[in-house]
C-alpha cells in the first residue's frame, strides 16, 4: 500500500545524529542556562572576562559609569516618594510580624543597597512584605511567645531570615530558579488571604478579654478555644476593644517612641545554637520561597511593561545577600512587594490583604487556578501554614502531571476553501475529509501518557469507524497523526506508536505521520520506526498528507472500476 506516485514537494528528512555527550551539554545547558550567560565572554580577552564577570554579579559595576546628574534628579524624588511609604509600611508589617517597630525601619535601610548593588530591575521597591511578616508570625509564635520571650524571638526572626537568605542565593548561583514557577500567583493570593484571616483570629482573645487561648492558629482550635469559654468572655474588653479599634483609625499615625540611630549590628544575635533551630530554619526556607515568588513576580511585570529583561537568577541572588546582609543589620525579610504598591496600613490592613478580585479574577479566568488559590486559604485557615503550602504545591504539581499524563487529543477537520485543518471544537463549520481521521497529539510523548495515547487513539479510531458505518460515506482508511506540537519522545513513547501502528494494520488501515520535530524524527528513525511506516507515509504538512492520501483513495476506486469493467467485458 505506497505512494511512491504521489508528488511530494519536500519528505521530511532525518537530522544527523550528535554524540551523547555533545547531546548532553545541549539539554543542560537548555535547563540551567536558557538565559545563556556566558555569551558576553566569547572571544574576549582575560581582562575583559574578568570585568564582564565582576559586572555580571555586581551589576551596579555596569550601570554606575553611565549614571548621569538627571537620573540623579529623579532618584531623589522617587526615594523620598517611597521614604514616605516605607516608613509606615516597615513599621505597620514589623507589628504584623510581632517585632518590635524599629526594625520595620532598620529593614527599610541596609536591603535596599544591597540591592541596588546588586539588582537587576530598575523598579523593584524592596521592603517588608505583609506576606512573609504573616509568615514569620504564624510560624515562629506557634513556638515562642513574642510577648513573653520577646529576645528569643528576635534573633529566631533574624536567623531566619539568615537562612532565607541563604537559601534564595543558593537557588540562584545553582541556577535552580525554575522551582520558584511552580508557587503561581494564585497560590500567592491564597496564602495572603489565609494568613490575614489566621492574624485577625488571633486578635479574638484580645476583644472577648480571655485569658487563656489556644497556641493553634487554624480555625476550629481557636473557635473550639472560644466556644469553651463563653462564661469568661467579658463585654468591657469587646466594648475597649472597638474602642481602640476606633481610635487607632483616627490616631494611626501616632506610633510612640522609636529608638535613634542607624542599624546595629546583629550578627551574634542569631540563634544558631537554639534548641528552636530547626523552626527557624524551616521559617526562613517557607518565607524565602514566598518572598522569591513576590519578588520575581512583580520585577517580571514591570520589566515587561517598561520593555527590559531582568535575570531571574541575578535576582535570587540579590535578594537572598541582602537577606543575609540584613540579618546582620537588625532586619528581618525582605523581598520586592506585588503590584499595589502602596497597602493600606491602618487597622483595616488585614482584611484589605484577602485580595477578593484577585480570586474572582481567577474564578473567570481559570477555574483550576481558583481551586488552587482556594485549597492554599483554607489550607492556611483550617491548618496551618506548613498544611496550606503544601496542599498549594501539591496541587499545583498534579496540574502539570495532568497536563503531562492525560494531554489533549484533538480532531482536526479542513477550514472550508482552504488546506488548514483546526479542531472541530473551535471551528464547528469545519469539514470532516471522507475516509481519513486527523488527530492532533498536544504535549511531548512520555512514559507517563504512553498508555494513555494508546487507549484514546485507538478509542478515536472506534468512534470515526462506527460514525462511518452509519452513514453513507467512504470508510475509515487512513489514521494521520499530526505531530507538530510533540516536542520530544522517550522509547515508551515509541513503543507505543509501533503498537499503534500494529493496530492499524491489523484493522487494515494506514498510519500516517506529520511535521515530527528533530529529536523526534531522530528516534523514530533509530527505533526503525520509520521503516515500518514507510518513508513515503511521512510529511511535512497536514495538507501534504491528506493530499496523499486522497490520491491514493482515487487512485484505488479507479483501479477498482477498471478491474471491474475488465472483468465484465471478460464475462460478456
Amino acid at each position: 500500500m505506497g505512494n511512491t506516485d504521489f508528488e511530494c514537494r519536500q519528505r521530511v528528512s532525518v537530522p544527523p545524529s550528535k554524540p551523547f555527550f555533545e547531546s548532553l551539554k545541549s539539554s543542560l545547558k537548555e535547563t540551567f542556562f536558557p538565559d545563556d550567560p556566558f555569551r558576553q565572554f566569547k572571544n574576549q580577552p582575560l581582562s575583559r572576562k574578568f570585568l564582564l564577570g565582576l559586572q555580571y554579579f555586581v551589576p551596579i559595576l555596569e550601570w554606575a559609569p553611565r549614571y548621569t546628574f538627571d537620573f540623579f534628579k529623579s532618584d531623589v524624588i522617587a526615594g523620598i516618594t517611597i521614604a514616605s511609604l516605607a516608613v509606615p509600611q516597615g513599621i505597620s508589617y514589623a507589628s504584623l510580624a510581632n517585632l518590635p517597630p524599629i526594625i520595620g525601619l532598620y529593614s527599610s535601610f541596609v536591603p535596599p543597597l544591597v540591592y541596588a548593588m546588586l539588582g537587576s530591575s530598575r523598579d523593584v521597591a524592596v521592603g517588608t512584605v505583609a506576606v512573609a511578616s504573616l509568615l514569620i508570625s504564624s510560624m515562629l509564635g506557634k513556638e515562642v511567645n513574642p510577648n513573653e520571650n520577646p529576645k528569643l524571638y528576635v534573633q529566631l526572626a533574624l536567623t531566619a531570615t539568615f537562612f532565607a537568605g541563604v537559601f534564595q542565593a543558593s537557588l540562584g548561583f545553582l541556577r535552580l530558579g525554575f522551582i520558584v514557577d511552580f508557587l503561581s500567583h494564585a497560590t500567592i493570593v491564597g496564602f495572603m488571604g489565609g494568613a490575614a484571616t489566621v492574624v485577625c483570629l488571633q486578635q479574638l482573645k484580645g476583644i472577648l478579654g480571655l485569658v487563656h487561648f489556644t497556641h493553634g492558629t487554624d480555625l476550629v482550635s481557636v473557635m473550639r478555644s472560644i466556644l469553651s469559654q463563653t462564661h469568661e468572655w467579658r463585654w468591657e474588653s469587646g466594648v475597649l476593644g472597638c474602642g481602640f479599634l476606633f481610635f487607632l483609625i483616627l490616631t494611626r499615625y501616632f506610633i510612640g517612641h522609636l529608638k535613634k540611630g542607624l542599624n546595629p549590628p546583629s550578627l551574634f544575635e542569631l540563634a544558631f545554637r537554639s534548641s528552636y533551630l530547626t523552626t527557624a530554619i524551616k521559617t526562613g526556607v517557607i518565607t524565602g520561597v514566598i518572598a522569591l515568588a513576590e519578588g520575581i513576580a512583580v520585577g517580571r511585570s514591570f520589566a515587561m511593561y517598561k520593555n527590559y529583561h531582568i535575570d531571574g537568577n541575578k535576582e535570587m541572588i540579590a535578594f537572598g545577600m541582602m537577606n543575609i546582609a540584613g540579618s546582620c543589620t537588625s532586619c528581618y525579610l525582605t523581598t520586592g512587594p506585588f503590584s499595589r504598591t502602596a497597602v493600606n496600613f491602618n487597622a483595616g490592613s488585614m482584611l484589605g490583604l484577602i485580595d477578593y478580585e484577585a480570586a474572582i479574577h481567577l474564578w473567570n479566568v481559570d477555574k483550576f487556578d481558583f481551586v488552587v488559590c482556594i485549597c492554599a486559604y483554607f489550607g492556611v485557615v483550617f491548618g496551618s501554614v506548613e498544611i496550606g503550602l503544601v496542599i498549594a504545591v501539591v496541587l499545583s504539581l498534579l496540574r502539570v502531571l495532568l497536563f503531562v499524563a492525560r494531554p489533549p487529543t484533538i480532531v482536526l477537520r479542513n477550514i472550508p476553501n482552504s488546506m488548514t485543518y483546526r479542531s472541530m471544537d473551535q471551528y464547528p463549520a469545519a469539514n470532516n475529509v471522507p475516509g481519513i481521521l486527523i488527530l492532533q497529539i498536544d504535549a511531548p510523548i512520555y512514559f507517563a501518557n504512553a498508555s494513555y495515547l494508546r487507549e484514546r487513539i485507538s478509542r478515536w479510531i472506534d468512534e470515526e469507524d462506527d460514525k462511518l458505518k452509519c452513514s453513507a460515506e467512504i470508510g475509515l482508511q487512513y489514521v494521520i497523526l499530526d505531530m507538530t506540537t510533540v516536542g520530544s519522545i522517550d522509547t515508551s513513547g515509541i513503543s507505543m506508536l509501533e503498537e499503534v501502528n500494529k493496530n492499524i494494520d491489523r484493522r487494515g488501515l494506514k498510519l500516517v505521520l506529520t511535521n515530527p520535530r528533530s529529536e523526534v524524527m531522530k528516534k523514530l528513525d533509530k527505533s526503525k520506526l520509520v521503516d515500518a511506516i514507510g518513508q513515503e507515509w511521512i510529511y511535512l504538512t497536514v495538507g501534504e498528507a491528506v493530499a496523499a492520501c486522497n490520491f491514493m483513495l482515487h487512485t484505488c476506486k479507479s483501479n477498482t472500476k477498471a478491474v471491474e469493467s475488465e472483468l465484465q467485458d471478460n464475462n460478456v
